[in-house]
């Protein structure tokens, strides 16, 4: 694993403290052990866990003018890569893609896929503390689908001001926007938290042609989009209460609404849609903690998910009037968590747990209405065996009501004289089919071009094995570490293309009697889950970063990364990976009596995009550029301006869309970006 790093890159760390001396000079500090419980399942100080994850600061993300997961995810951490689209956003880590991801908020899953594309403006930015995103298999902690890593949002509920309000406004071309407000209050151990997000922004693409159906050199006009717009809303209330030092309880909701803004379908030119996408979120969890001993306590938590999904027309069609709402997806589901965290034994930390996890799923368009359980219980202990030498090890025993019972260990191992660490890690890693892999039902006619998908009920769950080994040096000028690992999965849900003879159509009109005789005819293959590939991925990650002087501070991370996927005995690069990937920044900080500045400097650099089936898409390089000017010389207000330039040299992938043909860089050039925090405290 790596180290945590400095300003505003991949696996960067955080925590910047503000410090004024007499001669009014500031400096500005960075914590590179900064506080996580990601890797470990426990509080702890990152330069003491044997499995170190990656921390991201809300701190970070205001210097460089983030607003959003997705460009906090990309422009911090060179190992992950997204792929935005009408649907959600296609994640990928460590060469892995969605599925195989565990998004966390505050330890609790969170549901919702819209066809394997993630939701990401559910998650409400204005709350978010740090980010923590832990690579590799964590099953034995987690549970399924943490195979190639964990993203841990970890959001802040502040304890020491009665009301403290903030609006934060960010703006940007194409329509950006980004609007949070909060309310906070607390007094003798109550805690009140209110949040309220408008996201919006606008459709826009790079060229405005693409390619005649079958043809290389014949175009047309398009306006079909290359990012799809949008426009959400999330509000959110927690409520905590400590009414001592022993017990904390807490309970909160979040709800989101997200409508896409797609241009309408126009007879003179193609590329418009009849219908928006429109995405609902409710999430609420209730728990507390009690605290017996600092070493010992006991947890409990309870997170209930509703998350669905369809189409809203804005264009009336043969079956449908402007307004009318067709519902595609709903998903559904309930966690409750039990965990003990107990100091037995001097210098080490045991932890018991377990979970009951049920999950549903309504889709209408695949004919489903299913729901699956699972029970999990899952032991750890850490524990310094000598001086200088720390071994943890895990393990999970899960009951899956369709795939009966899964065993999954881990084990790490931390050298650590002086300032270096050696780390060594092997974890085993799971995932459960999901509902629609398992009973999926699917017709549909896109463009008048049937697709059909059916589930298989005799999947078997995909498992993988993850060893790494990482060395890693820091002191108070300097921090640089390498790691190398390797991570396989076995059993890999795929959706296998058959094709289709006089037999098989015989069979696919009978299972869906609503397919015309017209539209049977154009059908050529139709897709199956099953087992079928196994999957391979290597990789290393170099990071450094150094404190140049007490103001400026650089920091460059490096992945290379090789992934394949093996059919048929046949291997090949897997579908959207990166070879080499890089992050870079520079930041200079300073103070003057009420005044602070902060200059970011920051790009990020990767090869080719490889698509088997398809053209890659070429590599790229950005450059973005945030300036942030805080002024804390009223009494009672803090205000923060922000500008910059993000793609200062307008990079664009200006290439003619085609059906053979796909991006990796989303950005329609050089943009203007502003932002204001007011900060009543």
């Amino acid at each position: 694993m790596t180290l945590a790093l400095l300003t505003g890159s991949a696996a960067s760390a955080q925590i910047h403290k503000m410090e004024r001396s007499d001669s009014a000079q500031s400096s500005r500090n960075i914590n590179l052990n900064p506080v996580v419980v990601t890797g470990s399942g426990h509080h702890q100080r990152l330069k003491s866990t044997t499995t170190p994850v990656h921390v991201l600061s809300s701190q970070e993300m205001r210097e460089q003018g983030i607003t959003t997961l997705d460009g906090a995810l990309t422009r911090m951490m060179p190992q992950v890569s997204l792929s935005p689209n009408s649907m959600g956003t296609f994640l990928r880590l460590n060469g892995l893609g969605n599925k195989y991801i565990l998004i966390l908020i505050n330890g609790q899953k969170l549901t919702g896929d819209i066809s394997s594309n993630v939701d990401l403006n559910r998650i409400n930015m204005s709350r978010v503390k740090r980010i923590e995103v832990l690579d590799g298999a964590a099953s034995s902690l987690y549970g399924s689908d943490a195979i190639a890593g964990v993203i841990n949002i970890i959001t802040d509920q502040p304890t020491s001001q009665l009301v403290s309000v903030t609006s934060d406004t960010h703006v940007s071309g194409h329509g950006i926007l980004t609007e949070a407000v909060t309310l906070d209050v607390y007094k003798n151990g109550f805690g009140s938290y209110t949040s309220y997000t408008h996201d919006r922004a606008d459709s826009y693409r790079t060229t405005d042609l693409e390619y005649d159906k079958g043809s290389d050199t014949e175009t047309h006009q398009t306006i079909a989009p290359l990012f799809t717009g949008y426009r959400s809303n999330i509000v959110g209330q927690k409520f905590t209460y400590a009414p001592n030092e022993h017990l904390a309880l807490n309970a909160g909701l979040n709800y989101s609404y997200k409508i896409t803004d797609r241009p309408n379908t126009n007879p003179d030119i193609t590329g418009g849609t009849d219908y928006e996408m429109r995405y609902k979120g409710l999430r609420w969890n209730v728990g507390g903690i009690y605290k017996f001993s600092n070493l010992n306590s006991l947890q409990a938590d309870f997170t209930a998910d509703h998350f669905r999904y369809g189409k809203l027309y804005d264009v009336e069609t043969k079956n449908n009037a402007i307004g009318d709402y067709v519902q595609s997806k709903k998903q559904r589901s309930m966690e409750a968590q039990v965990k003990a965290i107990l100091g037995l034994m001097k210098g080490a930390t045991t932890i018991f747990g377990a979970d009951w996890r049920k999950d549903f799923l309504t889709a209408t368009s695949g004919n489903i209405d299913q729901s699956a359980y699972s029970v999990a219980a899952y032991g750890q202990h850490e524990m310094r065996i000598v001086r200088d030498f720390t071994a943890s090890v895990g393990l999970r025993l899960t009951y899956h009501k369709t795939f009966d019972w899964h065993l999954t260990p881990k084990v790490s191992l931390m050298y650590a004289p002086g300032n270096f660490r050696l780390r060594a890690t092997y974890s085993a890693g799971f995932r459960a089919p999901g509902l629609d892999e398992l009973y999926y039902h699917y017709y549909s006619v896109n463009r008048g071009k049937p697709q059909i998908i059916f589930g298989n009920e005799a999947l078997s769950p995909e498992k993988s094995n993850y060893f790494s080994v990482g060395a890693e040096y820091r002191n108070n000028v300097i921090a640089a570490s390498v790691t190398g690992y390797i991570n396989r999965v076995n059993d890999m849900v795929v959706r296998r293309n058959i094709n289709v003879d006089e037999a098989t159509l015989g069979m696919l009109q009978n299972e869906f009697p609503e397919m015309t005789a017209d539209e049977a005819s154009k059908l050529e293959r139709y897709s199956l889950y099953q087992n079928s590939d196994k999957g391979d991925v290597k990789g290393v990650q170099v990071n450094v970063s150094a404190n140049v002087t007490r103001d400026i501070n650089l920091s460059a991370n490096y992945v290379y990364t090789y992934a394949r996927t093996c059919t048929d005995d046949v291997w090949t690069v897997m579908e959207r990976s990166i070879r080499n990937a890089a992050t870079f920044a520079a930041n200079y900080h300073h103070t003057w009596n009420w005044y602070t500045l902060n200059v970011n400097l920051n790009g990020r650099f990767q090869s080719k995009t490889y698509y088997p089936d398809y053209e890659d898409a070429p590599g790229y390089g950005i450059w973005n550029l945030n300036t942030t000017h805080t002024f804390d010389g009223v009494k009672h207000f803090l205000f923060e301006a922000s500008l910059g330039v993000d793609n200062i040299f307008d990079k664009v992938d200006r290439r003619i869309d085609s059906s053979k043909r796909k991006y990796a860089l989303y950005s329609p050039g050089r943009m203007i970006t502003a932002g204001l925090r007011i900060r009543f405290k």
